[in-house]
């Protein structure tokens, strides 16, 4: 079954329009998910809207949004309003300045989309608007009207298609230097920082996302399959707790002795790496 868009609507470059669709790149099917029951009957329950001044249960309509006011007064909008309420974005996303994407900082970059033409007509100006975004390797920012908010996005060619990212808005993300400016600069040992780029080596990898495990849900798995059988729970297996390093530099030398079987001495950090007096002993917090 095709999946089901999450939009649909054009994308515009200057005169030039397509009819467009996004379908979600994330999907939980898979996952485990759990319902609430009733611990007495086993029956399923639900949730309904209660009075909060008289605690009597709403009949079906009965509810409607409102948007509370200074004193405590609250407007009230109908659904119907606000699926009225239109702007350009709610069905058109116009290409209207181009950047490279890397230099989007990480902290702006939200949640991904596909981009695929919504029908035969549009597959040819698709084609060009993709293609030219290639070509010059750029990606464009636009707008859209998703789940009742406008979004600011970045859309960027992906192979026949392209894959849009909603981005988040400047007064939304806490800016680094708010979390890292009571960090203090410290002047690290060179032969240390070298132990360390050697570790990294000894780890370099090519990204494979199919190689990721769930193993949270593995666990989960694995207690259903136990009850369902009518057995008890399996014991947690408690991972050790990592201990403060205390010697800095040892740790380093003994991660990557495990990591390599042995200290290659061909390598200019691993034969400066000798025991010595004058060794630094630092503590990390």
């Amino acid at each position: 079954m095709a999946p089901r868009p999450a939009w649909k609507g054009y994308l515009k470059l200057s005169l030039v329009t397509c009819a467009v669709e996004l379908i979600n790149v994330v999907t939980h099917t898979e996952r485990v998910s759990f319902r609430i029951l009733n611990r007495k009957t086993g029956n399923t329950v639900k949730r309904i809207y209660v009075d909060a001044e008289t605690g009597k249960p709403l009949d079906d309509g009965d509810e409607i949004k409102g948007y509370e006011l200074d004193g405590g007064d609250f407007v009230h909008i109908e659904e119907d309003e606000i699926e009225a309420v239109q702007i350009e974005s709610s069905h058109t996303m116009s290409l209207d300045g181009f950047v490279d994407k890397a230099s989007i900082q990480q902290i702006y970059l939200d949640t991904p989309y596909y981009v695929a033409p919504a029908d035969k007509v549009s597959e040819e100006a698709f084609a060009v608007i993709r293609d030219a975004m290639a070509g010059k390797k750029m990606a464009g920012l636009a707008r859209i009207v998703l789940y009742q908010r406008e979004r600011p996005v970045v859309i960027e060619p992906l192979g026949k298609g392209m894959v849009l990212t909603t981005l988040r808005y400047d007064n939304t993300v806490r800016q680094a230097d708010s979390v890292f400016g009571e960090i203090k600069a410290v002047k690290t040992d060179q032969e240390m920082t070298d132990l360390a780029e050697l570790i990294i080596d000894k780890k370099k990898a090519k990204f494979d996302p199919s190689k990721f495990d769930d193993k949270y849900e593995d666990a989960l798995l694995e207690l259903i399959r136990a009850k369902k059988a009518g057995h008890k729970a399996p014991k947690a297996k408690v991972a050790p707790k990592p201990s403060n390093v205390v010697n800095l530099f040892d740790a380093l030398k003994k991660s990557l002795s495990s990591d390599s079987g042995s200290t290659k001495a061909s390598s200019p950090a691993a034969k400066r790496a000798k025991p010595k007096a004058t060794a630094p002993k630092r503590k990390s917090a």
